[in-house]
Parts: C-alpha cells; sequence; structure tokens
C-alpha cells in the first residue's frame, strides 16, 4: 500500500529540471508493486504450491531485500534532489515508510528461510539415517538368503 501511495505521489509531480532522480523512484516504487502484488496473489491463491522447483521461502527474502534496498536509494536519491513542493516530500516520506516495511518483511522471511533450511537439513539427515539402518538390518534378517551361500 505504501508503494502504491509513492507511486501515486511521484506521479502527481508535473515539472522536474533533474529528472533522474523522480524516475527512478518511479520505476522502484511501481517495480516493487508489480513484483509484490504478483507474489502476494499467487500465495494468497495457493498457486506457489503448483509450481514445487521454485524455492518460494528465497524469492520472497530476495524481493523484499532487493526492495528495502532499492527503496533506500530512490528515496536518498529524491530527498537529495527534490525541489521541495509537497508530492516530492510526501512521495520521499513515503518511500521511507514502504522502505522500513520491506526492511521488516526483510527480516520475518529471513527468520522463514533459515528455519525451513534447518527442516529441510534435518529431515535429509534423518531420512539418509533411516536408509543405512534399514539397509544393515536386510543383513541380519535370516529370511533372506545370501546368493554366495
Amino acid at each position: 500500500v505504501l508503494a502504491l501511495i509513492a507511486f501515486i505521489c511521484i506521479e502527481t509531480i508535473m515539472e522536474c529540471s533533474p529528472c533522474e532522480g523522480l524516475y527512478f523512484f518511479e520505476f522502484v516504487s511501481c517495480s516493487a508493486l508489480v513484483v509484490t502484488g504478483v507474489l502476494l496473489l499467487m500465495f494468497s491463491l495457493n498457486l506457489h504450491t503448483r509450481i514445487p522447483q521454485i524455492n518460494w521461502n528465497l524469492t520472497d527474502l530476495v524481493n523484499t531485500g532487493l526492495s528495502t534496498l532499492f527503496f533506500f536509494i530512490a528515496s536518498v536519491v529524491l530527498a537529495a534532489l527534490n525541489h521541495k513542493t509537497g508530492a516530492e516530500i510526501a512521495a520521499v516520506i513515503f518511500g521511507f515508510l514502504a522502505m522500513a516495511v520491506y526492511a521488516v518483511n526483510t527480516y520475518l522471511a529471513i527468520k522463514k528461510w533459515r528455519m525451513n533450511s534447518r527442516q529441510q537439513s534435518s529431515r535429509q539427515t534423518s531420512d539418509y539415517i533411516r536408509a543405512r539402518t534399514e539397509s544393515r538390518e536386510v543383513d541380519h534378517r535370516p529370511e533372506i538368503q545370501r546368493l554366495d551361500a
């Protein structure tokens, strides 16, 4: 929502002389809004379960991390190059607010990704131990005859 408000604020600006900072902020806010919206839609409708080949926790982590970084850069650049109009100041404020929310989401995504990585590694280890144990039990069962005997 904050990315949308920042995008709307930046779109209300009619004139700019050095427009590079404004265009970069516009690109960052629009891109973050679209990518996050697509991911939100996929998670909300459970469409991510149909594509298990993609690590969705890592995808969310990369999206929020990059959005945090780019919102920070774009907000600093726009704050340095703005003309002190109300729309530019509002865009900078909402840009920093969006950056803060993305940063919190990045922290939560890191925690979730680490937790899932630990669960996967312990699951793989237990599967390996179970397979090794079962293969050893086959050797000790009398009902299985050896071919070399």
